[in-house]
């Protein structure tokens, strides 16, 4: 057998064509959904060929290609299930009815992937200059902490912390909400002292929002020094330790009867407002 041959045959093996929702990978792909099973594989899954094409731009591999038979043919699948299997991945094509039940979707993307999860080291997330980073003390919804990755990464941030017991960033609903921008944007967990003894060596000022904030945010010079963005739970606010670390408290101030805004539409508020100051 030539090496052309050899290739080939390596090829093949990698791609299969299931139509069984009895199927162990799959049964163990649909598995994904629960946060037991993600932790225990190390796995996650994100739909749609222009988000797994920008994954594998930023060098992210996939585990498993996931796509409609109908989408056999198609130039640009077939393009990402090459790279899927040149990567080491299995490549499974599957009905409609599959797609559905992994994506619990009634009308389902026709690409999906499965990729490793990756968490960045605290450690080697180093302010400098004008960067900024965001920190969120305890977020429990997965659609705030989606939104906020996709707005971080739109407004140029370096980062996100993840303090405390927080919402897994890797669930279905998150990563539909971050469109992508779990691809790009760094994300890095730890508890209270981890994140304290980080920033505190960091030199990086810590900027939180609080309800009896002191400072207008528009009045702060987010220019000074590298900037940490230190969010509050949905319920709770900041944590009483976090609060009382914080370099500056900012308010937002509101109209209205409205006692407080959405964390992910305050945490975008902030950012741009701290971009607006870097790009001035």
């Amino acid at each position: 057998m030539s090496a052309t041959d050899e290739r080939a045959g390596r090829r093949v093996g990698r791609v299969k064509e299931i139509s069984s929702l009895g199927n162990p990978v799959i049964k163990e792909i649909r598995g994904l959904g629960l946060k037991k099973n993600r932790d225990r594989s190390g796995s996650f899954m994100a739909e749609g060929l222009k988000l797994v094409i920008d994954a594998l731009d930023l060098g992210w591999q996939i585990k498993t290609l996931i796509h409609a038979r109908s989408d056999k043919g198609n130039p640009a699948v077939e393009t990402v299930a090459a790279r899927t299997v040149a990567g080491g991945g299995l490549v499974l094509m599957v009905t409609g009815k599959i797609l559905g039940a992994i994506t619990r979707r009634d009308n389902p993307q026709t690409v999906c992937g499965v990729f490793e999860q990756k968490y960045a080291d605290l450690a080697d997330l180093a302010p400098t200059g004008n960067e900024t980073y965001v920190a969120l003390d305890r977020v429990r919804d997965p659609g705030n902490l989606g939104t906020i990755i996709r707005t971080a990464d739109a407004a140029g941030a370096s980062g996100i912390i993840l303090v405390g017991d927080c919402t897994d960033p890797f669930s279905l609903e998150t990563i539909r909400a971050t469109m992508g921008s779990i691809f790009a944007v760094p994300v890095a967990r730890t508890d209270i002292d981890g994140f304290l003894a980080w920033q505190s060596g960091s030199g990086a000022r810590l900027v939180g929002t609080h309800l009896a904030g002191a400072v207008d945010y528009r009045a702060i010079d987010y220019t000074a020094a590298p900037s940490i963005l230190l969010m509050g739970n949905e319920q709770a606010g900041l944590d009483p330790s976090l609060a009382g670390a914080c370099d500056t408290l900012a308010l937002i101030p509101q109209a209205g009867r409205a006692d407080s805004l959405n964390l992910a539409v305050a945490t975008g508020i902030m950012l741009f407002e701290a971009r607006r100051h870097l790009l001035e």
